[in-house]
């Protein structure tokens, strides 16, 4: 299974956790929020062969980005992984657009030809942050539970970005709308745990396999081909840092 986006940092064992995943042999990449979250869980995770922390700075903690981003440049070179980062322009985050607006110009600045892995948030604000990420020559992007119009994932694709795909959208028409118009050749999958649940639970990190079934289901395929293009995809957009 393929989790290119989940919160291990913010379940409430994440050290269980962690041990959990690399037993299952679960492909993880985990998000942090900040660069300080970064720095306390890097060296957990540094010895495990399946797992990789991105460098983080979300949009909704907008308010200590400047404070944090000399930390962000600091511990740049410690990995190939970056997210949560984006734009937030919903309800939650339109405060602070300005601030979101000069920190990500600002990452996506500092990493511009440098072989790096994006998790994006682009909620309200999908067609910005679609914009900057090619006006800075950003080669390699995952929409993460992508939420905005249909017709722009057309662009995205075509512009070479992924998009993944968690239960919580199998199970929502929108969501299922989403699906249906994303190329196999961009799909990949995440949890975004420990946000979503299943069974009255926080989902856990690598738990896509409904996902994978539900992708069987409408593309009418066995599941070990849906297994095999996931993979396919996975190591296309690893092909970007390892040349």
């Amino acid at each position: 299974m393929i989790d290119t986006h989940c919160h291990i940092d913010l379940y409430r064992q994440p050290e269980k956790i962690l041990s959990e995943c690399e037993k299952a042999g679960a492909t993880i990449i985990t998000m942090t929020n900040l660069p300080s979250h970064f720095e306390m869980g890097f060296p957990h995770i540094l010895p495990l062969k399946r797992i990789r922390m991105a460098l983080g700075m979300h949009p909704l903690y907008a308010e200590q980005h400047s404070k944090e981003f000399p930390s962000f440049l600091k511990n740049l070179h410690k990995t190939s992984y970056i997210g949560e980062i984006g734009l937030d322009f919903s309800r939650e985050g339109f405060s602070t657009k300005k601030i979101q607006l000069e920190t990500f110009s600002k990452i996506l600045a500092a990493i511009n030809n440098q072989q790096k892995i994006l998790s994006i948030h682009s909620r309200r604000a999908e067609k910005e942050v679609l914009e900057m990420l090619v006006e800075n020559g950003i080669h390699s992007a995952i929409f993460h539970w992508y939420s905005g119009p249909l017709n722009l994932i057309d662009k995205i694709t075509e512009a070479g970005y992924f998009l993944s795909v968690n239960p919580a959208m199998i199970n929502s028409e929108s969501g299922k709308k989403i699906i249906q118009r994303i190329p196999k050749d961009k799909l990949l999958t995440e949890t975004d745990g420990p946000f979503i649940k299943i069974d009255h639970r926080p989902i856990k990190p690598g738990e896509v396999f409904e996902v994978y079934k539900y992708f069987s289901l409408i593309w009418n395929k066995p599941l070990f081909e849906v297994e095999h293009l996931i993979s396919k995809n996975f190591k296309k957009l690893l092909s970007n840092i390892i040349k």
